[in-house]
């Protein structure tokens, strides 16, 4: 297995977390869980192999190019074959700035994205597989971008706002009630919640939730520290309150998910 991130270009920054690239020999078929990351992605499948996600329980092939939308809770995938895939890690809010449809109504969802990228994007996806080169295919990726990048000044400087805030969120473990984030911010909690929901897809209680909940599996994967210790130095009242909420990501205990984390999960832990 093969699993690269590539930093954006200093101009998409602010809007693109990350590439990346993951390549998979022509395995056997696998199952695996994808966590909540508080992130939305968009991944294009560029070799011969087939991805499968479960949904209503049956499992269903994802399209050629998927998008991803805010996950809450553990989702089971499968896949068969040789698996190239060339993924865009977008920040919580930041999705929002290439296209106006709300990013709530994407919760818990893995769609086509050329249903809301349009056409242009499968001649994108055309390209990136006659081209096997990877510096080049990145460069295409954020030629595509940039086109998409047209924000009116209203929208934008909502989105700019609410990014300022999901940063200062980002490793706030605190038990800051939302009331105090909105007064001193200057809004209403009830307008907070709506900018929230409609540019990140999260309420702001649900994204510090997933938020503590990646910085403790980080630490899990780090394996530097026993987990009563990674509990505390996450944020958590104590060890059932954390066992609490890794249960409400993952399915699993945390001693039950050390048994059992695979390389992807490993590959794709948040850094």
């Amino acid at each position: 297995m093969v699993f690269q991130e590539i930093k954006p270009s200093p101009t998409l920054k602010p809007f693109v977390k990350c590439f990346y690239f993951y390549e998979s020999g022509p395995i056997d078929a696998f199952g695996d869980t994808v966590y909540p990351s508080g992130n939305m992605e968009v991944i294009f499948n560029l070799g011969n192999g087939h991805w499968q996600f479960q949904k209503d329980n049956d499992f269903h092939t994802t399209a050629p190019v998927e998008l991803w939308g805010q996950m809450t809770k553990p989702l089971a995938i499968r896949s068969s074959g040789a698996n190239t895939m060339l993924g865009i890690r977008f920040y919580p809010h930041s999705m929002a700035y290439f296209f106006e449809e709300s990013m709530s109504a994407l919760n818990n969802e893995i769609i086509d994205a050329a249903d809301l990228f349009g056409p242009t994007l499968r001649t994108l996806q055309n390209k990136l597989q006659d081209t096997p080169d990877l510096r080049t295919r990145i460069t295409l990726l954020e030629q595509f971008l940039l086109t998409r990048l047209q924000v009116s000044g209203k929208r934008q400087a909502k989105l700019k706002f609410v990014g300022e805030i999901v940063k200062s969120l980002t490793y706030n473990f605190s038990t800051e009630r939302i009331a105090d984030i909105s007064s001193r911010n200057n809004i209403s909690p009830r307008y907070l919640a709506m900018l929230f929901s409609e540019y990140t897809g999260l309420q702001p209680k649900l994204l510090c939730k997933i938020n503590r909940f990646n910085y403790s599996l980080n630490l899990i994967h780090s394996n530097d520290q026993d987990l009563t210790s990674i509990a505390y130095d996450s944020g958590y009242f104590d060890q059932s309150h954390f066992i609490k909420d890794f249960k409400l990501f993952t399915g699993l205990t945390p001693h039950a998910f050390t048994a059992n984390a695979s390389a992807l999960n490993l590959a794709l832990a948040e850094g």
